[in-house]
């Protein structure tokens, strides 16, 4: 693996870690040990080659895609990838189920078509969010400034909501 493939595998690395709000140490505790923060930290500078095995098995810890870890492996090869939708699904977990059930129910049918269940956050996709929308009745960008307002979605969806809605 050259160096500087190993320092964009290991940015992509952080990336997702820190989405999550994992620590190394965090990561470490999480894991209970399976994944020790002096090794994550050394796949994340590019000074240790990681194996396809450990990629997959550290993907799977995440909770993402492989392909999302590998480098040059941006949606539909734009130049920078568009914000995620990335629901917090702790803070779903606190919306009243009136406001909230739609959604909820949604994620869960989505995890457990992924078989992703790490309770903590979920990635949706644009068409994700218009089929919600629909369920809603709503627009897009009106229901993503109301996730945003239940701590559900990050600001940041904005960009994803309005890069959509212009093309």
């Amino acid at each position: 693996m050259s160096s500087e493939y190993a320092k964009q595998l290991g940015a992509k690395l952080r990336a997702i870690r820190t989405q999550q709000g994992l620590s190394l140490h965090g990561v470490e505790e999480k894991s209970q040990g399976r994944w020790k923060a002096v090794v994550v930290g050394s796949y994340e500078r590019g000074d240790r080659a990681v194996t396809v095995q450990r990629l997959a098995e550290l993907a799977d810890f995440y909770g993402v895609p492989v392909q999302e870890l590998l480098p040059g492996t941006t949606p539909g090869g734009a130049a920078e990838p568009p914000p995620k939708l990335v629901l917090d699904l702790e803070r779903l977990a606190t919306v009243p189920a009136e406001k909230a059930g739609p959604l909820q129910r949604y994620a869960a049918t989505i995890q457990s078509q992924r078989g992703d269940y790490n309770g903590k956050v979920l990635s949706i996709r644009q068409d994700d969010l218009r089929t919600l929308a629909v369920i809603y009745d709503q627009s897009p960008s009106v229901l993503t400034e109301q996730l945003i307002s239940w701590g559900v979605l990050d600001a940041d969806a904005r960009r994803a909501v309005a890069t959509h809605d212009e093309g």
